[in-house]
């Protein structure tokens, strides 16, 4: 038996799957998000992640009855809500990068403030 995370070709993923090779042909065809590697005479070789999203594919079309354009619809609308929380993540990046500037800046002020308040005092 092989490994969880071995590479599979498209007849052992047909078995796992109960999908047809020719349909999963097709489905590369219409879901770029599944991307086997094609080796030699373009034998292809299936990642564990496009077997995941195969197996979520088939349930959206076969158990949930979306169509094909419907379930392409929900992988958009999913890539969108990635690439926006990204864009958070970076912004919020951005952010804690200008406090930090900002709470060094304070820093050397109040450090600049205590030395003066030495020097008055005539401490220093």
């Amino acid at each position: 038996m092989k490994s969880p995370d071995a590479f599979r070709t498209i007849s052992e993923v047909s078995k796992e799957t109960n999908i047809p090779t020719h349909v999963l042909r097709f489905w590369e065809s219409k879901f770029s998000n599944i991307n086997p590697l094609k080796r030699s005479g373009n034998r292809r070789y299936y990642r564990p992640e496009d077997i995941k999203l195969i197996i979520q594919i088939k349930k959206l079309l076969y158990d949930n009855g979306y169509t094909v354009k419907g379930v392409q619809k929900i992988f958009k609308d999913k890539s969108n809500k990635l690439e926006k929380s990204y864009d958070t993540v970076n912004n919020n990046s951005s952010i804690k990068d200008n406090l930090k500037i900002i709470l060094d800046d304070i820093d050397n002020l109040i450090k600049k403030l205590w030395v003066m308040n030495k020097v008055c005092r005539g401490v220093a």
